[in-house]
């Protein structure tokens, strides 16, 4: 029988790649990817969806940006150079490889993103990408790492998408929370 196609909140983990604050004035839209991503980590973690951070580059680029470190309280932090979050078992020793489904954030869509998720994919995770929750300098250079990653047979999701598949019913206390609170 073969897993179901459906994001679980028992068997995924969140992944926010590189939202620093250096490089998220230059990011299309970056605010609302921000405010996507943040809105998500709140869910994950009242969920208990474990959350994980990277950040390319600190000492250049910044740590993550204050409105993800305000909601990373129990994140596991990674540094990287490689653009790839997976490369160099950087992701070894998280929820991201002790969980088969990845829902993945960050920047930039068309490098970081991209690279990781087509290395995820590889290794076998079940991999969703939040349109909303992913960016690039270039609009362009978004669409363009969307659609290859469509052609890797990556699922593009919603943030709500995410989130209700997580809740999987409603009628419970957690749902009416998350509702009240998050869904609008």
């Amino acid at each position: 029988m073969s897993p179901s196609p459906r994001i679980q909140a028992t068997t995924s983990s969140l992944l926010v790649v590189d939202l620093q604050e250096r490089l998220l004035p230059a990011i299309d839209q970056g605010a609302e990817v921000i405010a996507h991503t943040v809105w998500l980590m709140q869910i994950a973690r009242q969920l208990g969806v474990p959350t994980v951070l990277t950040e390319q580059y600190p000492r250049g680029l910044g740590s993550s940006a204050p409105q993800i470190l305000a909601e990373a309280d129990s994140a596991h932090r990674v540094e990287k150079i490689c653009f790839s979050s997976h490369s160099e078992s950087r992701l070894a020793d998280t929820a991201v490889a002790n969980r088969p489904q990845v829902v993945v954030c960050g920047t930039e869509a068309h490098v970081c993103v991209l690279q990781t998720v087509l290395d995820l994919k590889a290794a076998g995770k079940s991999v969703f990408v939040v349109e909303e929750g992913v960016g690039s300098r270039q609009a362009r250079d978004k669409a363009l790492a969307i659609a290859r990653m469509r052609a890797h047979d990556i699922e593009i999701v919603s943030r709500e998408m995410v989130a209700f598949e997580w809740l999987e019913r409603a009628g419970t206390e957690v749902f009416r929370s998350i509702s009240k609170n998050f869904i609008r």
